[in-house]
């Protein structure tokens, strides 16, 4: 006769096993998994409203609606944007290649409103003829070059693999919106939990997910919106290219649109563009600056958000890990460890 706690540890042991080889499996389309589970959650509330409206009868009717709006409303914006910022980059690449935007003469430019210190600083590292500075950024240049060349190359390489998963995204969301919730009762009955800690913790990771990503993209999307439109207006070239740039570095606290917009009014203000200088820099911290402190705090409730160091260096840890998922990922990771060490301290008191 088997031993009972010897055929339990057999069996977990093969669970674990299926389960680690199952995850091996699913690996090359995480992100596209990741991508369905994510938009699924942020358009369930759409869904029940289509639900309500067409009644339960038509759970297939219901989820397309939803798949619709959600590829209307995220999908195809994201397409062409990033069809656009394509162009965007193939047109100043090849202005920089053809000689038409001269670093070198700015920076040289520059080079004479400098403090002497900082010239000086700048000779002892051999950038104080604009010879030198010309073949330092040549060879930065020929590195980028190649650098693009090597990632271009790449993107075509797996485009058919972008593709698929795109498809396969769509496919999975669909069934996400027509089975979640007979998913999330499978896994909520296959944790070992009490119903109150598993109903906690579902409440919390929805919540959590929700109020993270709407939060941080929301505010993402309407920053990157105003820095691209206030560089417009003010005739920097490649505003959308900025624009999309700030919008990625939203994410990151603190420092976050600074980087784009901070240098480029260093930039005025070097050189003789007063004006201008001022400007950017008081559309930068009382308008882009502040949709963070204004937007972010609507849609995301105290109880749900995370201290700026958490999200700074879960975003940072986050693209190291997983790339540009990992913007996403990072911070909901973060929010997720930070909620369920607040629900374990509150059952232990």
């Amino acid at each position: 006769m088997i031993n009972p706690r010897f055929e339990y540890r057999v069996f977990l042991f093969l669970l674990v096993l299926i389960s680690v080889a199952f995850a091996w499996i699913i690996i090359p389309f995480y992100g596209a998994i990741f991508w369905a589970v994510v938009l699924a959650i942020l358009f369930h509330p759409v869904q029940l409203r289509l639900q309500q409206r067409l009644g339960g009868d038509y759970p297939n009717l219901t989820a397309s609606l939803t798949l619709l709006i959600c590829v209307i409303v995220a999908v195809l914006p994201i397409t062409v944007i990033s069809m656009l910022l394509i162009q965007e980059g193939a047109t100043l690449y090849s202005q920089i290649e053809a000689g038409q935007i001269d670093f070198a003469g700015m920076l040289e430019g520059l080079k004479a409103h400098l403090p002497e210190p900082l010239q000086m600083q700048m000779s002892r590292f051999g950038l104080d003829s604009q010879h030198a500075l010309r073949d330092r950024i040549a060879s930065a240049a020929m590195q980028g070059s190649q650098f693009l060349a090597t990632k271009a190359f790449n993107i075509g390489q797996n485009t058919f693999q972008f593709i698929l998963s795109f498809f396969v995204m769509l496919y999975v969301l669909f069934f996400f919106l027509r089975d979640g919730a007979v998913l999330v009762a499978q896994v909520r009955e296959a944790i070992p939990l009490s119903e109150m800690k598993k109903s906690r913790l579902f409440q919390r990771f929805t919540s959590v997910v929700q109020a993270t990503i709407k939060g941080s993209i929301v505010v993402a999307v309407i920053q990157g919106a105003l820095g691209g439109v206030i560089f417009a207006l003010l005739g920097i070239p490649r505003a959308l290219l900025w624009g999309v740039a700030m919008g990625f570095l939203s994410f990151l606290p603190a420092l976050g649109t600074g980087l784009i917009w901070g240098p480029v009014a260093i930039y005025f203000l070097l050189s003789g563009a007063i004006f201008k200088s001022v400007l950017l820099t008081v559309c930068g911290v009382f308008i882009i600056g502040l949709v963070d402190n204004i937007v972010r705090p609507i849609l995301v409730s105290k109880d749900t958000r995370i201290p700026d160091y958490l999200v700074l260096v879960s975003t940072l840890g986050g693209l190291a890990l997983f790339g540009l998922n990992g913007f996403v990922i990072g911070p909901v990771i973060a929010a997720l460890f930070v909620s369920t060490w607040s629900l374990f301290s509150y059952q232990t008191r």
